[in-house]
């Protein structure tokens, strides 16, 4: 029987405080494919949900001052994280070697189908939806008797815990589920995070909690604004042709109110008697500022032009290709490249890595530029020998020509393998008369 190395199950449960693996049983491979750990990947809710207990309708609110889900509550990350994964799941990802495209079951797990229940866009989206807020997305590699990677699960990064093993210092994954823990080796984890801390190079850092003071601050100001609006009642100026005593003074405001109250706030103006609404603006500039600040913060948090989350003051992009440029440069590659490294680490073996076999994403949609500018590079590229003309026609997805597969160069236009005599012999089936007179001329 094939038995997986990759994965050791432990009895009794450890504690998720364990930091070493201390040993235990090893399980079979095929009870890898029935073990409970799937349960708890489509789940995903093994600290929410136990025998005597369902916290699971609490999501998304407050309990004692603490927010247990600030990606429902704060539009604004919710804006930014929405953003960067709807962005990663957009981006055309191949399996390629030495830059041709390959189409193999590895390839088809990752562009189509990462398992039954996902589409390649959804897989990608949830994973960084997650690493963007919880600063860690974990997706566990199901493989079959070949080892051959046939499934990507992803888990709940709340009961996943990095590890090293004792002896042989190889990092493992710490999986609480909901029969006991699980040891997953980091080659069946796919693991994607943010920034580390030297204290914990291990785990990435969950960037909403170094957002913490900026949104306590943003939502002290939003229910400040809010229960001034709560608060406020509908006040007027009145205005009397003549002066009025204390008591009288007294009389006549008891007697509005009451009239205004009685009667769903529809006053009568008596002869005399002039009324004037106090008109109050609830959205205070402290409010708009805060918001500004958030979106600040927010944005050097994510690593995101401000100008991405609607903050245009004090932007300086020439056109609209600059500003993606930047986008990309900044935030997309890093990203990028750490899924690209995950899945050429390990979906692909070493001997598939040394026959030239790699994931990649194209990042050229985000980087096109207008028509006309577009078009521009295209005609430069092709008449400089760096672009075929198939493969702009496959960019602008169109189909192939059958002569579009071969290199050009000015000069004008010859195939870049053609030798002078084949261009001047060329040259000379196109313009005779002009060759004719000049027969010691080379070609241009």
């Amino acid at each position: 029987m094939v038995q997986n190395p990759n994965v050791v199950k432990l009895c009794p449960v450890v504690s998720t405080k364990e930091t070493r693996i201390k040993g235990g049983e090893k399980v079979k491979w095929y009870q890898k494919l029935n073990y409970k750990l799937k349960a708890t990947a489509v789940k995903a809710a093994a600290t929410w949900y136990g025998p005597g207990y369902d916290f699971r309708t609490w999501r998304g609110r407050t309990f004692w001052g603490v927010d247990n889900s600030a990606l429902a509550t704060n539009e604004t990350i919710f804006s930014v994280i929405s953003r960067l994964s709807n962005t990663l799941a957009i981006l055309p990802i191949k399996l390629y070697q030495n830059y041709d495209v390959v189409y193999n079951d590895v390839a088809d797990l990752v562009m189509n189908i990462p398992n039954p229940n996902l589409t390649s866009f959804e897989f990608i989206r949830n994973m960084e939806s997650i690493r963007d807020e919880k600063g860690n997305a974990y997706a566990i590699i199901e493989r079959n008797l070949r080892y051959q990677p046939i499934n990507l699960w992803l888990l709940d990064p709340n009961v996943v815990t990095p590890v090293y093993d004792d002896v042989n210092r190889e990092l493992w994954y710490e999986v609480m589920g909901a029969n006991g823990t699980y040891y997953i080796h980091n080659s069946d984890m796919l693991h994607v995070k943010h920034i580390v801390s030297g204290s914990n190079p291990l785990v990435g850092i969950n960037p909403i909690k170094v957002l913490t003071n900026t949104n306590d601050f943003d939502k002290a100001i939003r229910e400040f604004s809010l229960s001034e609006m709560d608060g406020a009642k509908t006040s007027f100026i009145l205005k009397y042709g003549a002066n009025v005593d204390e008591n009288r003074r007294a009389a006549v405001i008891d007697n509005f109110r009451t009239f205004y109250q009685e009667n769903g706030g529809i006053l009568f103006q008596e002869p005399g008697v002039e009324m004037t609404p106090i008109t109050k603006n609830f959205v205070a500039a402290d409010v708009m500022a805060s918001e500004k600040i958030t979106r600040s913060r927010v944005a050097n948090v994510y690593n995101m032009p401000a100008v991405m989350l609607n903050d245009a003051e004090g932007s300086s992009y020439a056109s609209n290709e600059q500003l993606m440029r930047m986008f990309v440069t900044m935030t997309i590659l890093p990203i990028v490249r750490q899924y690209e490294q995950e899945f050429n680490k390990k979906l692909l073996t070493k001997e598939d890595r040394k026959k030239g076999l790699y994931f990649k994403f194209s990042v050229n949609g985000l980087l096109r530029g207008d028509t006309a500018v577009q078009m521009e590079a295209y005609f430069k590229g092709i008449r400089s020998g760096i672009y075929r003309p198939n493969e702009v026609r496959q960019w602008e997805e169109l189909p192939p020509h059958k002569d579009g597969d071969k290199l050009y160069m000015s000069g004008d236009l010859y195939p870049i393998d053609m030798s002078i005599e084949e261009r001047n012999a060329a040259k000379s089936a196109r313009n005779p008369t002009k060759t004719a007179s000049n027969p010691d001329k080379g070609g241009d």
